[in-house]
């Protein structure tokens, strides 16, 4: 589409006239609050009244001052707050006929007709039947003289659109649901924590989870922590299970490890149906191997906290979708829920991923466990094999004997996630019966020989890790190549797995680019990317860049919150990321910034006064605090000191400035749980693409692979994750500025704008249409469902 057309389309969604109600039903998660924030601020943008519906579907029935307007205002300060502000309730009285009449014509006095549900299935559900009896209830109340024919006529459809808000991402057709994200945060910080204090004493601890009918929490917990055992609903553990938990956990021990940690789902059971509780399994432990241990039942902490940045760009980018998804809907248009598949905005008929859900329910229930975990779909699948695979090491004896030497190595600056990939690939290469060496140092570490063979418990406790434990350098292997050649021949170097950012995408090029004068070289080789400014071409996501994100969202949320209660302020803060603007503009939707200057969008002074006078606007109403993020190489006359003063200059008498330089610390810290999945599964699926290419190019005594795609990139590409030759990644590259060429998030950036109130035109080529629930949809799409 051009850009006219862009605008053209996006004006005929115009919400003038129409009215939307929200409200968040069932469980509170994190991220119910961003979803409102933006359904409120895109409604109103589009010309739309929106209302607030407090306390659920409770709040509907009841009617008065539970339905009120929402303001631009008041969903101000609510992007970074836990729970829902707007109150939700277990409501039986909607269940009755009596309730959703009484709801019906609380609606038809405001003239409202789009609702916009944050819930559960159960929510959902709710909405849908709702819906259905719309004209049925409408009738009723001409018949009861409540409201007129011409009302009845005039409001005579219910336009319904859903978003999936549940901590345990128990609802079938999305990749992601909102406050998932959130609620493994909280597992993980609470898990990293036991674990200092289980080594210091030698115990084994036993942490219970959410996840009453779905193990998707205790899963992908177990697989970004590494845990010992996982109990889950969906895949109860064989007959005789206590006995190979009792040796797995002796096994680590022997091994030399500290410490155990067994992760269950609170709706664990064993094949017959019955319950495993997180207290049968310490006792068993205590019993048959009298190992010190010790139960944490984490509950509602699990639900508590602020939303993480993933939950924040999640909501947000489905509470637009909502909106324009309620503009574009007629009579005839099902239910529709938004969701998350892979990368992109999808939308799927209410009541198709409704009974999606409830068959994955019958099929536990008829003790189907296998069709169970595929119900759940790919993602889910995918997680259940991984963690299979790294965390039961077979014996020596039923490993393949491959014979093949497989080098693994980071390159370029560290990333928060690179210690999950490489254990990964190290258990999925032991799995596969290679050996696995490790190089120190990236590029530089391999000519000077830094090379030592690593085993299965060399990379025990490496998931947590932030940094690079292996040791990486920026060095290009070009200037080195006859000694790194030399190298891959000492120590027969079969293949190679390259973890890095940039530089590791160039030094697979140098490398390429040398096979013809080193023989040694025609070896499988394969980069996984791995960089806090998610830059690499091929690749829509990086390792590292989601824990870069969230120490800027904390970090923004802190700032923010110094200025509350002072004079009207407005903070600037640089970011990292190169010349890419990734983090500026996708921290700055998540952050709730007003600006974020980047290099790709061009700007001069009029754009920089412009935002002044936006702020300017914006600082006589409630609102006392701006926030305009700037990329390190986004101008480099505009700089951080330059736009400080400029605001400075211009906003005396209205508001006062501050600056922050982020620096290193979006580098450091613990990965999050996203990063430690996404790290831990793009790795194993590398490594099984070494071992296809390593049988394929194996003749006569020796591996010998020079062609195109014997050099890939693995990378997350809207739906799905693809090897792409880097050879064909060179045309998709600006060299130059170390960028891709063209990068799908700079399509999230107006968002971030009309929720700064700013008018500019949306794109709406690219926003979902209705599809349908198919049970192999391509959920390998690992990016946002790598948890």
């Amino acid at each position: 589409m051009s850009q006219t057309d862009n605008k053209r389309f996006f004006e005929s969604l115009s919400g003038a006239g129409k009215a939307i109600a929200v409200l968040t039903s069932g469980g509170d998660a994190q991220g119910m609050n961003a979803a409102v924030r933006a359904v409120v601020r895109m409604g109103i943008y589009v010309g739309a009244k929106v209302y607030f519906v407090h306390e659920g579907y409770q709040g509907m029935v009841d009617g008065g001052d539970n339905i009120k307007e929402a303001t631009w205002e008041s969903v101000s300060s609510m992007l970074q707050m836990g729970g829902t502000v707007i109150g939700s309730a277990r409501c039986k009285d909607f269940r009755m006929h009596e309730g959703r009449l009484k709801a019906a014509h609380n609606l038809v006095q405001r003239g409202i007709t789009n609702l916009c549900v944050i819930g559960g299935d159960g929510s959902l559900t709710g909405a849908n039947l709702f819906r259905e009896e719309w004209s049925g209830l409408l009738a009723e109340l001409v018949e009861q003289g409540l409201i007129d024919e011409e009302a009845s006529q005039k409001y005579s459809a219910l336009h319904i659109v859903g978003m999936v808000g549940s901590i345990d991402n128990d609802f079938c057709g999305t990749d992601m649901t909102i406050g998932t994200d959130s609620a493994l945060h909280r597992i993980i910080e609470v898990v990293d924590a036991i674990m200092t204090t289980a080594q210091s004493h030698q115990r084994t601890f036993v942490l219970e989870v959410m996840g009453r009918h779905c193990g998707y929490l205790a899963l992908v917990s177990a697989l970004a922590c590494g845990a010992d055992w996982v109990l889950i609903p969906e895949m109860p553990p064989e007959d005789g299970w206590e006995e190979k938990m009792c040796q797995k956990l002796s096994a680590t021990r022997s091994r030399g490890s500290r410490l155990n940690i067994i992760i269950v789902a609170e709706g664990a059971i064993d094949r017959h149906g019955k319950a495993i509780t997180s207290s049968i399994v310490k006792d068993l432990v205590v019993q048959r191997l009298g190992f010190d241990t010790r139960v944490t039942i984490l509950g509602h902490v699990q639900r508590g906290g602020t939303p993480s940045a993933f939950d924040r760009i999640l909501a947000s980018r489905m509470g637009v979708e909502a909106v324009l998804a309620l503009l574009e809907t007629t009579a005839n248009t099902p239910a529709c829920v938004v969701s998350l598949c892979g990368n992109q905005s999808v939308r799927l008929p209410l009541m198709e991923c409704v009974q999606m859900t409830q068959q994955v329910q019958k099929a536990m229930d008829e003790k189907r466990f296998e069709e169970a975990v595929q119900l759940r779909g790919r993602s889910f699948e995918n997680n259940l094999k991984t963690y299979k695979l790294l965390a039961h090491r077979k014996p020596e004896s039923e490993l393949p004997q491959s014979n093949f030497n497989v080098a693994v190595l980071n390159v370029g600056a560290p990333a928060a996630g690179m210690n999950a990939a490489v254990r990964s690939a190290v258990r999925v290469g032991i799995s596969e019966g290679h050996k696995m060496f490790a190089v120190s140092d990236g590029f530089e570490g391999f000519y000077k020989g830094q090379i030592k063979e690593i085993k299965w418990a060399d990379v025990g406790g490496w998931t947590g890790q932030g940094g690079s434990l292996l040791g990486t350098k920026r060095t290009l292997p070009a200037k080195h190549i006859d000694k790194i050649a030399e190298q891959m021949r000492k120590y027969n170097i079969n293949a190679l797995l390259v973890i890095g950012g940039f530089e590791a995408f160039l030094g697979i090029m140098e490398l390429l680019a040398a096979r013809g004068t080193y023989e040694e070289l025609c070896v499988p080789m394969v980069m996984v990317p791995a960089t806090v400014s998610n830059n690499v071409p091929g690749s829509d996501l990086s390792i590292g860049a989601d824990t870069a994100l969230n120490a800027i969202t904390v970090t923004c949320d802190r700032i923010k919150q110094s200025a509350s209660g002072t004079k009207h302020r407005v903070f600037i803060i640089e970011t990292m990321g190169g010349y890419c603007g990734y983090l500026a503009s996708v921290g700055g939707l998540a952050s709730g910034a007003d600006a974020a200057y980047i290099f790709e969008e061009p700007f001069d002074i009029k754009d920089l006064q412009s935002n002044v006078e936006h702020l300017t606007e914006k600082m006589k109403t409630s609102i006392q605090r701006g926030l305009i993020l700037r990329n390190e190489n986004s101008n480099e006359n505009y700089t951080t000191d330059f736009i400080y003063q400029l605001y400075s200059e211009e906003g005396k008498g209205v508001f006062d400035c501050r600056k922050n330089v982020l620096g290193h610390m979006q580098q450091g810290g613990a990965p999050s749980p996203f990063d430690r999945n996404f790290g831990t599964k793009i790795a194993a699926k590398a490594m099984q693409w070494i071992s296809r290419k390593l049988n394929e190019s194996y003749r006569q005594g020796r591996v010998f692979a020079n062609t195109e795609d014997s050099a890939c990139l693995l990378g997350m590409r809207r739906r799905a994750l693809l090897f792409q030759p880097v050879v064909q990644l060179r045309d998709e590259t600006d060299f130059v500025h170390r960028i891709p060429k063209e990068q799908w998030w700079l399509k999230l950036r107006p968002l971030m704008k009309i929720l700064a109130k700013y008018k500019t035109s949306y794109d709406v080529s690219d926003s979902g249409q209705l599809e349908h629930v198919v049970l192999n949809r391509p959920k390998e799409s690992e990016a946002m469902a790598a948890i």
